[in-house]
């Protein structure tokens, strides 16, 4: 599955009006999947600057200075799912903006397969604010949980990101069967 070609996604946040993008943030995200053909993904309960939302999201997070996306991948997936993985390949980038907070995100998509679970290692902000929960779905489970995040500006934002990144997972993992 090396070979194909990456997808790129450039979106605007049409939710919220621009005032200013202040920073950059490098993100490593996976889809991620088991042998019985199910997805995992975190669902969030979210009460900010964003405003109130519960939503599905893939599994992922910052990357921190001086490491690489593979590192930062297998991290945030041990951190936020109790998952070691394989790295199948690279999906693709998503560079999209949050005007609310001033933030420009470059998220780069991983296919991960899942070897083991194992305790997660949450954050307090995850753990209190957050209510991170892992959610195991089928395929047609997770599109449903994206059109739900849609009552929500965060959740549209999100949806936007994503469901372009899972569909390509998808097609990825029908090619290889």
């Amino acid at each position: 599955m090396e070979n194909q070609q990456e997808l790129f996604i450039e979106l605007k946040d049409n939710e919220w009006p621009l005032q200013e993008i202040t920073h950059d943030r490098h993100i490593a995200r996976a889809i991620v999947y088991d042998e019985e053909g199910f997805f995992y993904f975190v669902h969030v309960n979210r009460d900010d600057a964003f405003g109130k939302a519960s939503v599905i999201e893939t599994p992922g997070g910052g990357v921190e200075a001086g490491e690489d996306l593979g590192t930062a991948i297998r991290r945030e997936l041990s951190e936020e799912l109790g998952a070691d993985v394989d790295v199948i390949c690279k999906i693709g980038l998503v560079s999209d903006y949050y005007n609310v907070i001033g933030r420009h995100n470059l998220s780069n998509y991983f296919l991960c397969r899942v070897k083991s679970f194992g305790e997660r290692h949450l954050t307090q902000d995850e753990i209190e604010d957050f209510h991170l929960q892992t959610m195991r779905l089928t395929y047609e489970q997770a599109l449903a949980e994206y059109e739900k995040n849609r009552d929500y500006a965060f959740g549209r934002l999100v949806a936007n990101r994503e469901v372009p990144v899972l569909k390509r997972a998808k097609e990825l993992l029908e090619k290889s069967c």
